[in-house]
C-alpha cells in the first residue's frame, strides 16, 4: 500500500480509503441489517493489505454502518483512523453537536473519533449553522476533551465556497483540518479548491473517484486519450485521482472482498501516473469534449426552459455515450430522468429561446430529437 502525508495532521493516511456506505445488507421483518459476516472480513481484510481510513456516517447502510465499524475495527482501533459525521441540518441549537457526536460515539462503541466532518456543507448550511450555532466552538471543545482528534468538513456545492468555508475557519481561530470532496476525471470543477486547500495544510479527501459508477464500465478511453494500449477504466479513474500531487487519499465504497482487492492492488501499485501523464489525461479529457459533434459547455444559459427539459443534463448523457464509450450508463441515465418524469423534446413549445441564448450556437431542438433517439430510439 502506498502511504501519504495527511496534511498536517501528522498521519500517514492509505491511498486508498473505506467507505463505509455500500456493506452488504438484508431485509428481516421489515427492518434493514448489514451483514456483518460478509462485511467484517471486508474491514479486516482491507486493514491487512494496508488500508489504515475507514470513513462511515450516520445514516450509512439504513443507519446501521458506524455499528458495523465500531464491531469490525474494535481489536485494531489504535492502528486505524475513523472518520464520520455530524449531520448540520439535524443541529438547531450549539448543544445538538455534542448529542450527535455522543450518539456517534455509543454506535461506534470508541471513546474517540479520528476526523469528524461538518457533513455535506454548501454555504448557506456553514453560515446558518457552523457559524450560526457557534458549532466550531463546539468542536474546539470536544477536541481539547480528547472525543475528536482532527475538525473536517465535507462538501457539496460551488467550488468557490471551499476557499470561503476554510478561510472562515481559520478567521475564527478553529481552522479545518482534512476535507472530503467530489473529484474523479469527468468531474474536476473542486481541482483549483483542492490545491488551495492542501495549500493551507489541510488533507484532501476525494469521494466518487469512479464518478459514481460512471467510470467503472469497460471503454477504450484510455487509448482516446493516450493513444497507448488499454487498461480498464476504473484503474484509469484511480490513477488519475491519486495522481494528483495535492490529494492524500481516494475512498472507495467497497461492497465485496474482489472490490477490496482490485482497489488494493492499484493504490500498492509503484507505477502510479507521472505528473506528466496526469496533465496529459486532464487536457486529453477536455479535447475530447470540444472535439465532440455536440459540444455542450453545461453553461445552462438555456435555462430555464418554458417547457421544462433540462437540456445541459440530456445533453451530458450523450456526452457520456459519444465522447467517454459509456453507453449503456447514459441510456440507464435517460431512463432514469423519464421515470422522474423529465421532461423532452416530446413537451418542446417550438418557442426558439434556448437556441438564441445559446454561446455556442448550437441547433438545440434538433439536437435533442437525434440525442433522444440515440438514448431512448425511435
Amino acid at each position: 500500500m502506498n502511504y501519504r502525508s495527511f496534511g498536517k495532521s501528522g498521519s500517514l493516511i492509505s491511498a486508498l480509503g473505506f467507505g463505509c456506505m455500500r456493506f452488504p445488507e438484508y431485509e428481516k421483518d421489515g427492518k434493514w441489517y448489514v451483514d456483518d459476516e460478509k462485511a467484517i472480513p471486508m474491514l479486516l481484510k482491507a486493514y491487512e493489505e494496508g488500508v489504515n481510513y475507514f470513513d462511515t456516517a450516520p445514516y450509512y447502510c439504513h443507519h446501521n454502518s458506524e455499528i458495523t465499524v465500531g464491531k469490525g475495527l474494535k481489536g485494531i482501533r489504535d492502528k486505524v483512523m475513523v472518520s464520520t459525521k455530524i449531520p448540520v441540518d439535524r443541529c438547531k441549537e450549539s448543544g445538538d453537536y455534542r448529542r450527535l457526536l455522543e450518539k456517534s460515539l455509543k454506535k461506534l462503541d470508541m471513546e474517540y473519533i479520528d476526523y469528524y466532518h461538518f457533513w455535506g456543507l454548501s454555504k448557506e448550511e456553514f453560515d446558518k449553522s457552523v457559524l450560526g450555532l457557534n458549532l466550531l466552538e463546539e468542536a474546539k471543545k470536544a477536541k481539547e476533551e480528547g472525543l475528536i482528534k482532527h475538525i473536517s468538513f465535507s462538501f457539496h456545492d460551488k467550488a468557490e465556497y471551499i476557499k470561503y468555508i476554510i478561510d472562515k475557519a481559520e478567521e475564527r481561530g478553529i481552522p479545518m483540518e482534512t476535507m472530503l470532496v467530489q473529484y474523479n476525471l469527468l468531474d474536476r470543477s473542486n481541482e483549483e479548491m483542492i490545491q488551495y486547500a492542501a495549500s493551507k495544510g489541510l488533507g484532501v479527501v476525494a469521494m466518487g473517484p469512479v464518478g459514481g459508477g460512471r467510470l467503472a464500465a469497460p471503454t477504450d478511453l484510455y487509448t482516446k486519450l493516450t493513444g497507448k494500449p488499454s487498461i480498464s477504466t476504473y484503474e484509469l479513474a484511480f490513477k488519475f485521482v491519486l495522481g494528483n500531487p495535492y490529494m492524500s487519499c481516494a475512498l472507495s465504497g467497497m461492497e465485496n472482498i474482489d472490490m477490496v482487492e482490485k482497489n488494493v492492488a492499484i493504490a500498492s501499485n509503484a507505477e502510479g501516473l507521472t505528473e506528466g501523464e496526469w496533465t496529459q489525461l486532464g487536457e486529453s479529457v477536455e479535447k475530447l469534449k470540444k472535439f465532440s459533434e455536440l459540444y455542450c459547455t453545461g453553461c445552462a444559459y438555456c435555462q430555464p426552459c418554458p417547457a421544462g427539459i433540462d437540456i445541459p443534463k440530456i445533453f451530458n448523457m450523450y456526452t457520456y455515450h459519444n465522447v467517454y464509450g459509456l453507453t449503456d450508463y447514459a441510456k440507464n441515465e435517460m431512463q432514469s430522468y423519464k421515470k422522474n418524469e423529465g421532461k423532452t423534446i416530446a413537451d418542446c413549445k417550438d418557442c426558439g429561446l434556448c437556441e438564441k441564448q445559446c454561446p455556442q450556437s448550437l441547433k438545440i431542438r434538433e439536437e435533442l430529437k437525434r440525442v433522444e433517439e440515440v438514448l431512448i430510439g425511435k
